[in-house]
């Protein structure tokens, strides 16, 4: 499985370093929309041939099986569209998408060419989310869901002070919902599918971006509480509360680092994580399914992207947060 990169940010360096640890994985190409030290930095670190300033160039590139997407949300869907128009499977970095319009054609591409299409969301491929998953059914009529993961952006005191980075613009697609909060929305669709109502409470700054913000999720039994800042900081967790009991995650949804469980009174702690870097494993089930060819596993994903997306973009539209790809009417 040998892939081609496009973009140098932190969470480049966290794949690279996650493909070290995956057999049968590697990069072979680097892509920047703008040459630097930190693209010469990673070739060498991470030993990877060849490198590209020009996104096309790389296309053309026949060796290259996957192209792995991470650029600012705002253009996620045209260059996954270019790179599966060019035959090429793709992992697209979260967000999936602006809008559910730009989603849905996405998929449609994909299945039309016969490829493959992921988000690179770590959350669902983690062993304490599976373990989690399976556990729940124990806690017995589920009543109450609440999911906070909290950060303090290096960005936000610039921001504050007039420098919009891309994070805090509307224009890229940016805001907490997007950023940090889709991680609990991942976690509970999850879980629970999607729910049959959807409400956002955002704080707005100056440009209209969210800088933080409370999700409710109505479902039919239940209702949920899903927590995203980027301007405060505080403990991540969520708590899953049911009649026999409760379950507690200890950290962020996009890390799942431990959980208790509690039963009728009895609290058990799991961690069934061996490895630090949460992308190993989302990694190790794209080359599964790659390996085996499994398109009806990739369509099922690509069904639950499709049910957050159109959750977060109902969120979005409840606070009245508008992008520039709302109103695109190229696809």
């Amino acid at each position: 499985m040998k892939i081609g990169v496009v973009g140098t940010g932190a969470i480049v360096e966290t794949f690279l370093q996650a493909m070290s640890k995956v057999h049968g994985v590697e990069c072979i190409a680097l892509c920047s929309r703008k040459t630097s030290n930190r693209t010469d930095e990673l070739s060498k670190k991470y030993n990877i041939q060849s490198m590209y300033s020009d996104y096309k160039k790389m296309l053309e590139n026949k060796s290259i099986d996957f192209i792995y997407i991470a650029l600012p949300n705002s253009l996620h869907y045209s260059y996954t569209l270019k790179a599966l128009e060019n035959k090429k499977n793709v992992i697209c970095e979260k967000p999936f998408t602006s809008t559910i319009k730009e989603s849905e054609h996405l998929i449609t591409v994909a299945k039309k060419y016969n490829l493959f299409l992921f988000e690179g969301i770590t959350t669902i491929y983690l062993p304490n989310f599976i373990d989690i998953k399976n556990k729940i059914k124990d806690l017995q009529d589920i009543k109450l869901v609440q999911c906070n993961f909290s950060q303090y952006s290096s960005r936000y005191n610039s921001f504050i002070n007039g420098e919009i980075s891309n994070v805090f613009n509307p224009t890229f697609s940016g805001g907490a919902l997007y950023d940090i909060n889709i991680y609990n929305l991942h976690f509970v669709i999850g879980l629970f599918g999607k729910p049959v109502d959807v409400r956002y409470l955002a704080n707005t700054a100056y440009n209209g971006i969210d800088t933080s913000g409370i999700v409710i999720l109505k479902y039919k039994d239940f209702v949920c509480e899903c927590v995203g800042a980027k301007d405060t900081m505080s403990p991540s967790f969520v708590y899953i509360q049911g009649r026999n009991g409760y379950l507690k995650l200890n950290g962020s949804t996009n890390e799942c680092p431990s959980f208790e469980f509690c039963i009728d009174g009895e609290v058990k702690s799991y961690n069934n994580q061996e490895d630090s870097n949460r992308m190993v494993y989302e990694l190790n089930k794209f080359k599964e399914i790659f390996d085996n060819d499994n398109k009806d596993m990739c369509y099922k994903l690509l069904e639950h992207s499709l049910n957050v997306v159109e959750t977060a973009v109902k969120a979005r539209k409840d606070a009245e947060i508008v992008f520039p790809a709302d109103n695109t009417n190229t696809i």
